[in-house]
């Protein structure tokens, strides 16, 4: 297939640039201890500094994958299926997300909004940035927020940004893994004080596991 037919596939969403994919525990948010299966597409332009898949940002280095090599991967592991990046809804996520949903799977993402909102999902983590902040609905829609807390002003978006969800959605704070022993004490004290938020950790790396 040549460059030009590619391209027009993936820009359709028929065809996804696939950085990984693997079956582990979900290690953060709501559905934190059960099993998942996790698509991790390439392409990021939000440019978080503390960000731990930096590799992921670069589309161009990770393969253009038809989306039903994927699916067909994931329905043999799992029931409910993650995608995540790099920021996935660079692309078109309404054929994965009707493909994997035919086969009965369960559709979660984890998306900063930075892009618009595409594809049917069952659950949808909404973890913003600073740098490129969400737009549309997807505030609207989020059932879970989940904000990184690097250093104390993060704190005060936190608060903006759940000003801005629904009244269902689930609020977490959560610390960047470099700066967690400095960083957990302070969400602690903050969730003590402002119970409306929850404590999400990254369990996945203390299980050492993906």
């Amino acid at each position: 297939m040549v460059k030009e037919d590619v391209l027009a596939l993936v820009d359709k969403g028929l065809m996804l640039p696939l950085m990984e994919e693997f079956y582990t525990i979900q290690g953060e948010g709501f559905y934190k201890g059960t099993a998942a299966y996790f698509i991790r597409v390439g392409g990021c332009d939000v440019g978080c500094h503390w960000c731990d898949v930096k590799e992921s940002w670069n589309a161009e280095l990770h393969p253009p994958t038809a989306i039903e090599h994927i699916v067909n991967n994931a329905a043999t592991y799992s029931d409910t299926i993650v995608v995540t990046g790099g920021e996935p809804l660079t692309w078109d996520m309404e054929p994965l997300t009707k493909a994997l949903q035919a086969k009965g799977l369960k559709t979660h993402i984890e998306t900063s909004g930075a892009y618009a909102l595409s594809g049917h999902w069952n659950w949808i983590c909404l973890s913003p940035k600073k740098n490129k902040l969400p737009f549309g609905k997807v505030y609207d829609v989020a059932n879970e927020l989940k904000v990184i807390i690097y250093n104390k002003h993060d704190f005060i978006f936190a608060e903006e940004q759940a000003s801005k969800t629904n009244s269902e959605c689930i609020l977490y704070l959560q610390p960047e893994w470099s700066v967690s022993d400095k960083v957990t004490p302070l969400i602690v004290d903050y969730v003590m004080k402002n119970p409306k938020w929850k404590v999400s950790l990254q369990t996945h790396k203390y299980l050492n596991i993906p």
